[in-house]
């Protein structure tokens, strides 16, 4: 056996001998240190830890959901992505059960909620597109600034206003998509553009922004795209995906081609 793999099991086994003198606060606030880390795995294992000490512990539940669909965005693995995903669903609905009056939990479901639809045929989808919504709605209820569940509402109109016009009509009145006639390219950049205010040090923000530009094309969007494709480049990565937004903001600025 590879000796890589001996000394991880023998670091994990040490680590979960350790772990039971820790309490779930303990955890939560070992799994943060490894989340600023950018260890996405680690810091997982420490919210599964609390919670399997406190299964109602809200604090861990809410961010073993982040976790997951961290881990599941860019996965290979399509067996594993559905896995992260699915666990990242069950986490933040166990997290909205157990503390329903507050923005992370319902910003959480939505994030994860919107990743497991991308597996899901058209009907599926559209039913998880107006749960989205309502989650992410939500969170918006009880932190009206909040950029995540901001972040969701703007790329949430703008996926709905990628879609043929065809389709839209067919989602709306066919598949029980009413929401669908709500969306707009304006709602998503307006959206976007509060979610960047609100935390301009996000990668992410920008990266999504810079693609509702791209794609509404009104007067000014494609500099306005290009700005904010570069802002991804050239910011301080502080999360464990900001690598592979960086690769795409360059994949999609070279396809803007030159000024």
């Amino acid at each position: 056996m590879n000796a890589r793999y001996l000394v991880l099991g023998a670091a994990l086994l040490f680590g979960a001998r350790a772990a039971t003198a820790q309490s779930p606060a303990d955890h939560v606030a070992a799994g943060d240190e490894a989340h600023r880390q950018m260890k996405p795995v680690e810091a997982l294992v420490h919210y599964q830890e609390a919670i399997a000490a406190d299964s109602n512990d809200y604090a861990a539940l809410w961010r073993a959901a982040r976790e997951s669909v961290d881990l599941g965005e860019f996965e290979r693995d399509e067996a594993k992505q559905k896995t992260y995903y699915a666990d990242g669903e069950r986490y933040a609905k166990r997290a909205v059960a157990v503390n329903p009056n507050d923005a992370e939990g319902h910003f959480s479901l939505a994030r994860a909620l919107g990743r497991v639809a991308l597996s899901l045929g058209k009907k599926g989808r559209v039913r998880y597109a107006k749960q989205v919504r309502a989650e992410a709605l939500e969170a918006l209820k009880y932190d009206s600034l909040h950029p995540g569940a901001l972040h969701v509402l703007g790329r949430w109109n703008a996926e709905i206003m990628r879609l043929s016009g065809f389709s839209r009509f067919m989602a709306k009145n066919f598949l029980g998509g009413d929401v669908f006639g709500e969306a707009s390219w304006n709602k998503a950049v307006s959206y976007m553009e509060r979610s960047v205010a609100q935390d301009p040090g996000r990668l992410v923000h920008h990266l999504d922004l810079a693609e509702i530009y791209r794609d509404r094309d009104h007067d000014g969007d494609r500099e306005r795209a290009r700005a904010e494709f570069e802002t991804v480049i050239n910011g301080h990565a502080t999360e464990y995906n900001d690598r592979f937004y960086k690769q795409e903001a360059e994949r999609e600025l070279a396809k803007l081609g030159p000024r």
